[in-house]
């Protein structure tokens, strides 16, 4: 087991690729604190993986700090930290709302700030190193028009990555994101999967020629937090089908 007895906290865990990781993290021997704002599920999905949970909205820094010091109380320490709370908000650039756009980045981007500050803080005191993770996108590379906050934010992910990897590497602590493309997530069904031509559009943009499974992002996640990737940091891995290499579409089976 690549993560036995290590300390892991992975923010938006109650479903999709936050649950992911849970359940890949805990079958690899991890310890595990799952986090969400959403307080119902993250106690349904907790008590089904049998794992400790606490409540928190990541883009608050005084939960933020909350969530470290809970982690601490329960497990000892903190070895790892995979920050993928996030969220959308759809509308073209000239109707965006500013309480739609500060909403978002604060969610997907300052949340990652907030927590990494916290897990480093901690992670350095006790003086043994960590892993922290963010999830970023393709869309921190590629545009969408409709989902001007969301690119804004997860290109903002890549430069904090980057800037965390090596204000933190004198203490032994790595920082790296991943990017996915289209993910089977609950999200992703909502907003970029609700017909049928929305299929196609995204399918004839991915090589591969199928969304990925919240199953294949975890797995990037565990050789990021495990030792396999002990000297990687501050790069960004994107599980994307082949999205990012593709510089014109593909057919797309009916």
């Amino acid at each position: 087991m690549r993560l036995k007895d290590k300390v892991a906290i992975i923010t938006g865990a109650a479903q999709g690729i936050g649950l992911a990781c849970a359940e890949r993290f805990l079958a690899e021997g991890a310890k595990v604190m799952m986090s969400d704002i959403n307080e119902e599920k993250l106690k349904a999905a907790a008590a089904t993986l049998d794992t400790a949970s606490f409540a928190a909205d990541a883009g608050l820094k005084a939960d933020a700090d909350a969530l470290i010091a809970r982690t601490v109380e329960v497990f000892g320490r903190v070895d790892i930290l995979v920050n993928n709370a996030g969220i959308t908000s759809a509308n073209e650039f000239l109707d965006v709302k500013e309480e739609d756009f500060d909403r978002v980045i604060r969610v997907n981007l300052k949340s990652q700030f907030l927590c990494g500050q916290a897990a480093g803080r901690q992670m350095r005191e006790q003086g043994e190193g960590g892993t922290i993770i963010n999830m970023s996108s393709v869309n921190s590379i590629l545009a969408i028009p409709d989902q001007v906050p969301y690119c804004v934010s997860k290109g903002g992910i890549q430069q904090l990555t980057k800037v965390m990897a090596i204000s933190l590497a004198p203490y032994g602590i790595r920082v790296n994101a991943i990017g996915p493309g289209t993910i089977l997530t609950e999200l992703a069904r909502d907003v970029v999967l609700s017909s049928e031509a929305a299929r196609k559009k995204i399918l004839a943009r991915t090589p591969i020629g199928r969304c990925g499974e919240p199953e294949e992002v975890a797995s990037c996640a565990v050789f990021l937090a495990s030792t396999d990737s002990s000297y990687l940091t501050g790069q960004t891995i994107f599980p994307d089908g082949g999205r990012m290499a593709l510089n014109y579409t593909v057919a797309v089976a009916d």
